[in-house]
Formats: structure tokens, sequence, C-alpha cells
């Protein structure tokens, strides 16, 4: 897989298997939801898969079942994790409410910074780069991954080419972490004043590259 080829989050998956009757996909939405809740509570070098298996209710050769160690489940989170990211990101562009292209820079960053205060777990690893910058995808970087989501987003819904977009917005997507990350770090809410400057800068350079 090319760096230029963009795909959707779901084509690559951690699961040794993939649960096929209900119960079983329950089971591993629940050790999902014990690894965010235990990743948000110890961190994830503390995170064992006895410790996920326990919170879970689940037998821990359950979870191996699926899962062939703690960076696997974690992977799997993140990804659903991003999947949410650009479900929401998809149902904001597509609710007719923007009137200008940088509206939609308010709207990104305002669902980031929701799941980052909200989501179990997202503020100890994000998209992943804390477990590794590949953690998405062996062949991308975490934040390749979401441009390229982002990038096929917008496509849809401006008059511009996937392939026009993506270098501005690895661009914005690559300023917007770091700030993001100086933002949260003194300030468990953000630093307001941080996420103001973020915004501006980011509207800022993709208006020089867009236009107003």
């Amino acid at each position: 897989m090319s760096e230029n080829q963009a795909v959707t989050p779901n084509e690559t998956t951690p699961l040794r298997r993939q649960p096929v009757q209900q119960r079983s996909a329950k089971r591993v939405e629940r050790m999902l939801d014990a690894s965010a809740e235990l990743l948000q509570e110890v961190g994830y070098e503390a995170l064992t898969t006895t410790l996920i298996a326990k919170r879970a209710g689940v037998a821990v050769g359950s979870l191996y079942q699926f899962f062939p160690d703690k960076r696997a489940v974690v992977q799997a989170l993140t990804q659903r994790n991003l999947d949410r990211f650009v479900a929401a990101v998809s149902e904001r562009l597509g609710g007719g409410e923007h009137e200008h292209w940088w509206d939609v820079v308010d709207s990104l960053l305002d669902i980031y910074l929701q799941m980052h205060r909200e989501v179990p777990g997202f503020s100890r690893v994000h998209f992943g780069d804390v477990v590794d910058v590949r953690l998405l995808d062996e062949q991308r970087t975490n934040n390749r991954v979401i441009t390229d989501s982002l990038a096929a987003l917008v496509a849809r819904h401006v008059d511009l080419e996937p392939e026009r977009l993506t270098l501005p917005i690895s661009i914005a997507v690559e300023a917007a972490d770091g700030l993001l990350n100086f933002a949260f770090r003194n300030d468990p809410q953000g630093d307001p004043e941080v996420l103001t400057e973020t915004k501006a800068l980011i509207k800022g350079y993709l208006a020089s590259r867009f236009g107003e």
C-alpha cells in the first residue's frame, strides 16, 4: 500500500479473528471499553492483558482468542476511535451548516477536543503515536491515515481533487497535532488561548493554499 493511496480506516485490523456471533462481538466491545477505562486510569505502560480481561469480566484465554497482546487491543481501540472521529466529521460536513470552509476547521477541532475531554482513554493515546507512530497502518503514519481519511471526506464537498488536498491537509494535521499536545500539556481541558491560536494558525495556512 503506497503513501498516496487513500483507504478507509477499517481495511486493517489487529484482531486474530473476527467475532462472528453477536455474543462474541459484544465481548470484544467490552474488552475495548475496559482497555479505554484502564488507559485513562493507569496509562499504556501499566496496562496488561490480565487487567483488561478482569475489567471486562472475561477469561484471559478469551481475550487471547481475539488479541495477541495489549498492543493489539489498544490498536483496535484506536481504530474504533478513528472510525468514530471520521463518522462525526462526515456527519458534520454533510449537515450543510457551514457558510465558509474555515467553519469546517472549527468543526474538526471541536470534534477532536470533545473526544479528548469525554472519550475514556483517548487523552492517553490519541490516535496511537504514544504506542507506535504506525499503529493504525504498517505502511503509513497515524497522522497520514487521518490525513487520507479527511482528504477523501473533504473532496466530496469541495471542487478539488483529493491529491491537491492531501499535502496541505497533512501539514495542517501535523501542525494541529503538535499544538494540541501543547494545549493539553499543563491543562487537562486544553489551554483556551492555545486552542484559539491553533484554530487561527490552521485557518490562515489553509487560506493561503485554497483561498478565502
